[in-house]
């Protein structure tokens, strides 16, 4: 932690202030942003407001006082005290703007439009385009006291509504002075570093991502369970799907163990006894933790039991024949509800069906604990053995030796339905959930209603701290190394009697942020279903990955073409969340599927994401010639090193159902740049009826360009150097195909079929002498080929690289070497008039994969 600093006011710079606020007019450099501003509202500039102390490093706190003029604070107040206040900040029309705003509980989006009346409830920030001025300005919404705020349209067109809400009847105020931020730059990304920086000084709840350390498993390949077993994982499912992996040439370096390894069962179950042969998701969402430690199914493994000739074997086909049962039931019950809310007769024919499969379930797990009760008994050697989790983790860490990292899953109120009371030493009483106004606004989500329907077992706000350590500790001596932390936002549910929704999270996440500390390293954490701003602004002290998707959907049961087009609506996700959760967090992606029909179209955007590369396989169905494009045969991944952003020209457009535009994505690799383009039109959200669908007449060819000035060097200080080079080679990986460009070339014109990309890497090209031109394009059997390349150096008579990979190694080259040199040795290699420059390269066990390559010329 930084040493807290002096007061602020005394460092601050003169420059005048871009925004003025006056005669019903917000403008920015005298150009009108919002007109018709109410008498009410006011704007404060950044020194006015922000003079407390914060604990930020010395060169964030410079950084963002010398840029403190570009910035300041909106407020409003009103007559009436109360928990939930409305105000217009204003009007515009005829402006593109970008924004992002929640569609469920946990999930947000991006949308786009060109005035007021086009924004969504829960809209979390709007960016809006000033090209009069050349510039983009940002309105956010932020915290004060004990209020959290969102923006919404208001009925009066063009006007932009601000929400403040305590979510506490008891909690109420009448003014504001800071509840929104506003920020201008001519650098849209920029904008985003500068508004954000500002908010963590003023706010000094949060920290940014550049102060942290972030998990080990950052540049790892791993496994999750959950598309493979939901919630039927057990300990002898996880051990087979990390030997598939290993058997087929791919080490995983960590796992996640998801939903469904808990000690929890229902209200009105036996409260000393784990529910049985749950399966789907659903099915556990008003059950609560009875135990603070793992489920009977983890808690009764027998150390040493997979290790031995003896093993128990596995069958996959009984876990799938379990899940289609499960999902069954699933489309049975939905379709029960309908029949009861319509009056329909055939609720009776339902529930029969119901339960029938019902049956089978239980004679699919019954066969299955019958055969573990046998192991069990036909296994004892009269001495005393090791159960549980920690024998477990061990016996993996035994077979599985590249595996670094061991993390489970938990709701942040411990189970789905939070912890039932009576059943542990904490304080938990079971709390009403209740939804505010504005997400009346989002999507209907059968997770909420769920949820609302078994209330919550809330902990004791005074006991989070007990809560996380009680659990974390256990976990630590167990061999877990990190938690996914899911299901964040119940906490606005259940928060009136507790001081409103700010109070009750600061609560929660001081006791997260604690025990992360105390048990994980205070790194070893990623938070999910988070992605509203007061988990942002509260909950990220410690926290240094998350998620910045909606999950990766296998299939959308209620539309044939929704195992397509859900895909590109993932990836819009992923993109513009990471323009606003990345400056606090590492994005992450989410896992995905090796043999979905759509996992190349995944695969292509995770090998540029910048983070983690994680499947969650099936165990024995996976497409290893695909996982090997993305993954070294250590488990390590060939890492950009800063996350993707969308390109300025996507940034106001909609490549999800405007019928012309492709997502284009740029990142770095350390000596090279990269767009990513992918056609993901055919999906998105429709406000009319407040549900992301289909939108099958978009779901055809997009046709785009791109150009090396889209890579926005300057948005890394590494990276700064490569965007002054006078020309690049540019390396189409899926066309296997090199051009020359310059700063001043003609854009390269690409046209993708639905849920298809390219990657274009854009390396630098170095003058050797006056004749020889070379660029070091990578692995072309990698999708990110220019990550491949560890170090580069350049000599007087040529090149010197460090190359991590196996296979062929591309570079450009204006003249044949006279000589090349692999690991110290003279080696063949083939040249080609049009400067294509090959070799082969071997996979070096004892080298950790890296070959010493040297060009000479």
């Amino acid at each position: 932690m930084a040493p807290v600093n002096g007061p602020m006011n005394s460092t601050f710079e003169s420059s005048e202030n871009v925004f003025d606020l006056s005669d019903g007019k917000l403008t920015v450099r005298g150009v009108s942003v919002f007109s018709e501003v109410p008498q009410n509202v006011s704007f404060n500039p950044f020194s006015n407001v922000c003079q407390s102390c914060s604990d930020a490093p010395p060169s964030l706190l410079e950084r963002t006082l010398a840029l403190s003029h570009k910035g300041g604070f909106l407020g409003f107040s009103q007559n009436v005290s109360s928990d939930r206040l409305i105000n217009s900040l204003g009007s515009f029309s005829g402006k593109d703007f970008l924004s992002i705003f929640r569609f469920k509980t946990w999930w947000s989006t991006h949308w786009v439009g060109n005035s007021g009346s086009d924004l969504q409830m829960e809209t979390q920030w709007v960016l809006i385009d000033m090209p009069q001025i050349k510039s983009y300005v940002i309105v956010i919404p932020i915290i004060e006291g004990n209020f959290r705020s969102a923006l919404q349209a208001g009925s009066d067109y063009g006007h932009v509504m601000i929400c403040a809400e305590s979510g506490s009847t008891r909690v109420k105020a009448s003014k504001f002075d800071a509840i929104a931020y506003i920020h201008m730059s001519d650098n849209p990304f920029s904008l985003m570093k500068e508004a954000y920086g500002a908010l963590r000084v003023h706010l000094n709840s949060f920290r940014l991502l550049e102060e942290k350390m972030q998990p080990n498993l950052v540049d790892k390949f791993g496994w999750c369970t959950w598309d493979s077993f939901y919630l039927t994982v057990n300990p002898v499912g996880v051990w087979y799907g990390l030997k598939g992996f290993s058997d087929g040439g791919v080490v995983p370096r960590f796992v996640i163990i998801d939903d469904g390894w808990q000690s929890i069962n229902l209200d009105g179950d036996d409260p000393t006894e784990d529910a049985k042969n749950l399966v789907m998701g659903g099915e556990q969402m008003t059950a609560r933790l009875h135990r603070l430690d793992e489920g009977d199914k983890f808690k009764n493994y027998q150390a040493g039991l997979l290790l031995g000739p003896d093993a128990p074997s596995f069958d996959p086909n009984k876990i799938k024949e379990l899940l289609a049962r499960g999902m069954a039931v699933e489309r049975l019950e939905r379709k029960r509800d309908a029949a009861i809310e319509s009056g329909s007769s055939d609720v009776t024919e339902i529930e029969s069906k119901i339960q029938e499969i019902k049956r089978e379930i239980n004679d699919l797990f019954g066969r299955e604990q019958h055969n573990a009760k046998k192991r069990e008994c036909g296994s004892s050697s009269g001495k005393e053995l090791d159960y549980g989790m920690k024998a477990f983790t061990r016996d993996l860490r035994t077979e599985f030796k590249g595996l670094d990292d061991i993390y489970v899953w938990y709701a942040l109120c411990g189970a789905w339905g939070g912890v039932r009371p009576g059943a542990t030493h904490l304080n938990s009483k079971i709390v009403p959930c209740k939804l505010s106004p504005g997400l009346d606004g989002t999507m209907h989500d059968l997770a909420v209603v769920n949820i609302v329907k078994g209330s919550i077992g809330l902990v004791h706000p005074d006991q989070a701290n007990d809560l996380y350590d009680s659990m974390h500790s256990h976990l630590a001596k167990s061999g877990v190394t990190g938690v996914k932390v899911d299901v964040i936002h119940t906490l606005e549910y259940v928060c009136d009697e507790y001081g409103g929704r700010v109070e009750l999270a600061k609560a929660y996440y001081d006791g997260l942020t604690k025990s992360i500390v105390k048990n994980f390293n205070g790194s070893g954490i990623i938070a999910s279903m988070q992605q509203c701003n007061d988990f942002f602004f509260l909950g990220t002290k410690q926290v240094a990955m998350g998620r910045v998707g909606d999950d990766f959907w296998i299939q959308d049961s209620n539309d044939p073409m929704g195992v397509f087009w859900l895909q590109g609506v993932h990836m819009i996700h992923c993109s513009y969340n990471s323009l606003w959760m990345g400056q606090m967090i590492q994005p992450d992606w989410d896992m995905f599927q090796s043999d979905h029909v759509c996992a190349k179209f995944h695969a292509g955007s995770r090998a540029i994401c910048g983070g983690p590369i994680y499947l969650s396989d099936s165990v024995g169905s996976h497409d290893f010639d695909l996982i090997k494009k993305l993954v070294f045969p250590d488990g390590t991944v060939p890492k950009c090193i800063h996350f993707p952003l969308p390109t300025r020209d996507v940034l106001f457009k909609n490549p999800l159902f405007d019928q012309k535009t492709a997502l284009k994505i740029w990142n770095f690799n350390k000596y090279g740049g990269v767009i990513g383009a992918f056609n993901c039109q055919g999906a998105g959200w429709d406000p009319k009826i407040k549900k992301i669908r289909g939108f099958p007449e978009c779901y055809k060819t997009v046709s785009g360009a791109v150009h090396v000035t889209e890579v926005e060097w300057d948005q890394k200080k590494e990276a700064t150097h490569m965007g002054e080079a006078e020309e690049y080679i540019v390396y189409l990986n899926q066309a296997e195909e090199l051009h020359l460009m310059t700063p001043k070339s003609e854009p390269i014109q690409f046209t993708l079929q639905s849920v298809n990309f390219e990657l274009y890497s854009f390396v630098p090209v170095t003058k050797i002498n006056d004749s020889i031109k070379f660029a070091p394009i990578g692995l072309t059997s990698m999708f990110n080929s220019g990550g491949t390349i560890q170090d580069l150096v350049y000599v007087e008579t040529g090149a010197k690289l460090k190359v991590k990979g196996a296979g062929n190694f591309l570079a450009y080259s204006s003249e044949s070497p006279k000589k090349l040199e692999l690991n110290g040795s003279e080696v063949h290699f083939e040249w080609l008039p049009d400067g294509k420059l090959t070799l082969n390269l071997p996979w070096i066990e004892e080298a950790e994969g890296v070959s010493d390559v040297a060009f000479f010329f």
